[in-house]
Order: C-alpha cells, then structure tokens, then sequence
C-alpha cells in the first residue's frame, strides 16, 4: 500500500505536530487504503474464506477494543450475524465466560502495532485451539501477522505519534468494508471509497478551527461521551482521546444510560460530547435537552441536526453525510480526536506523547493477570 499521510513534522516542531497532520490526513488514508483493496482483492478474497462464519468475535485493547465495539455493531446491521466486542484481557482471564456457548465462530484480533501483549496471548490461544482468526493491524511484519491464519495489515494508517487516530478510523473502516463485502452491500462500499473520505475533508477544512476555538473559551473539569448503537464505541474512544491527550477525567455512557446516576456530576464546567445516531435521534435528543436544564455544556455531533439538537449545543458539528448510517461512524471520532488535540496543547502538554503511555503494551513475561499499564495500541 501506498505510505498516505508519512510526511511527519520533523524533530524541532512544536508539541502536538504529529498527530494534528496524522488527523488531518485521514481522508487521504481511507483513500489510499481502498483503492489498494480495489486493486489486490485482499478484501474480497477474506470475505469469500470467511462467508460461511455465523458468528464474529472481535478482539483488542484500549482504542482497538473500542474499534472491535463498532465494527461489530456493524457487521451485525449489514450482516444480521452475531457478533460481540470483548477486550483481550477478558478472554485471558475468563474465557468461559467469553465463550461459554459459542458454536462455529471467527475471532478478529485487532492491534495497531501487531505487537500488544494480551492481543498475542489471545492469538496463541486460538491457535492452540486449532480455531481460525484474522488480524488486522497498521506494522508489517510483526508478531500478531504471523500468529493468525488470515491478516489484513494497513501501512498507510500507522502513525508516528503515541494515540491511535487515523489507525482507528482506518481499521474501523476495513472491517465495516468486510461485513459490507460478505453482506453484498456495494452502496456501502461505494460510500466508503468516495463520499465518506470527501466529507471529511469538508469538515476537516473547518473542524480544527472550530474546536481550536471552543476550547480557547472553556474550562472544564469534566468530559463526558455519550452515545448509542454502533455509535457507543465511538463515545468511548472520544473519552478516552480526551484522557490521553489531554491528562482530563473523561467518561463514556450510553446515552440514555446517564440518566441513571452519572447526570449527578453535570455542571457548567462538565462538558457533554452527545454524538447523535439517526435511529436513535428523538431519545437521544431528549438526554441532551435534559442535561442543558441542568446547566451543562455541550458538543453535539449529529448528521442533520433539527431546531431542537440546535437550540441544546453549545457547539454543534453536522456531518452532513449522505451515507448509510453505519458508513458514517469514521466520522464521529474527528471531533473527540481535534477535542483531545487542543485541550491537551491548552494544558500545555505534548498530546504526541502523554505521561505515562507507550505506543504499545509489551509484557515481560508477567502474569497475565498482573495489572498492565494502560496505553494505545
């Protein structure tokens, strides 16, 4: 594959450099990344191995856990098929809880670097097991590329900078293109070459700016991530942008869920990031109406937002996207990812490498049950 978005700052650039231009070039990677998929047929020819797997069981830690929750959402609404998001460690640590009951299933074991050492052990696993799985990731040649029996590796979205941002939004969109693929759903595959990189780049020629500013004028002690559906893996992995990037307190609920006791902490100085699904709308605009009584500050991302969402945002993002719905969760993270980006740069700290992360977590030969030190991977 073609190297989109590798021209990086160089060694003198000021803090935040890397991963502004690794968001930035987003679009350019989804491009780059699919057209070489048009090109080889690698996507075609997994869908075709694995077409007969009634059900998906999708694997990773930290952001590439967040990134197993919403293409799983997906490839159940395009494919009607089972299939669940569990974190490596729970697999480790309770595998009949993760797969008591399971008949014939396909784990799909997800690490931007290849290298991330629960992910491995959760590959060694099957592979004792005589069970089948694919890997996906961003580094060629590495550890988990040569564990799985199938591997989808995407070199274009590897990045120079600690947090996963255009990894993400890069695998996320090769598995929706594979539930896609194996459902026959060329409109969604269209969509994904064509309209989804274009509106990125619409709202990446704005977006920066307006979330530049947005924090420039607030403070909070708070961030909350709010979301339903496919989109919750999304709400996750704005909190913890947020937490990354910017050393801040951020959680992540379904959105209606934090009626049930969160919505204690709202104030002004909490923000809510309410990302808006389109099956959802009506209930969920009826949380962020409800979190504007109580005195809260809000993001709203929505892809067409009505006089309600509009009246309850104090920022508001339309995505403006003429997709399928599910086609357009790459586009929610753009937000929680510029959010983390700034906030952190006005704390003054460095969001291309935050205190106490690595690009990847690589045990010793510790217990598995042993507490690891958090990072993205």
């Amino acid at each position: 594959m073609s190297d989109a978005g590798s021209t990086h700052a160089n060694a003198q650039s000021p803090n935040g450099s890397y991963t502004l231009i690794e968001i930035l070039s987003q679009p350019l990677c989804w491009k780059s990344i699919f057209s070489d998929f048009e090109k080889t047929g690698e996507l075609k020819n997994i869908a075709k191995e694995f077409s007969d797997v009634p059900e998906w069981l999708f694997i990773g830690c930290g952001s590439s856990y967040y990134v197993a929750q919403s293409a799983a959402a997906t490839m159940t609404t395009l494919t009607g098929r089972r299939a669940q998001a569990i974190p490596a460690s729970e697999l480790l640590l309770f595998p009949e809880l993760a797969l008591g009951g399971r008949g014939k299933f396909l784990p799909i074991l997800i690490s931007r670097s290849g290298r991330t050492s629960e992910v491995l052990r959760a590959a060694e696993f099957f592979r004792e097991k005589a069970i089948p799985t694919l890997g996906v990731g961003c580094a060629t040649g590495q550890a988990l590329e040569k564990l799985v029996t199938r591997a989808i590796i995407l070199p274009p979205a590897d990045e120079q900078s600690t947090v996963m941002t255009r990894s993400f939004s890069s695998m996320l969109m090769t598995l929706q293109a594979l539930a896609a693929t194996i459902a026959g759903r060329t409109d969604f595959l269209q969509a994904q070459r064509t309209a989804v990189p274009k509106t990125a780049e619409v709202l990446l020629s704005t977006l920066p700016q307006q979330v530049h500013s947005f924090v420039g004028k607030h403070r909070f002690d708070d961030y909350v991530a709010l979301g339903q559906g496919g989109v919750y893996g999304i709400a996750c992995e704005t909190a913890l942008k947020l937490t990354e990037m910017s050393v801040s307190y951020g959680q992540s609920f379904h959105a209606l869920e934090f009626r049930h006791g969160p919505k204690s902490i709202v104030s002004g100085r909490t923000l809510i990031v309410c990302l808006l699904s389109e099956s959802g709308y009506s209930a969920e605009v009826e949380v962020l109406e409800e979190v504007k009584r109580l005195g809260g500050t809000t993001l709203v991302v929505a892809n067409q937002a009505e006089s309600r969402a509009k009246k309850s945002a104090d920022l508001l993002i339309e995505l403006k996207a003429e997709v399928p719905e599910a086609a357009r969760l790459p586009l929610y993270v753009l937000s929680g990812q510029l959010m983390g980006l700034y906030t952190g740069l006005g704390k003054g700290l460095d969001p291309d490498n935050p205190r106490n992360l690595s690009r990847v977590v690589v045990l010793e030969d510790e217990d598995p049950r042993e507490e690891p030190t958090h990072a993205a991977i």
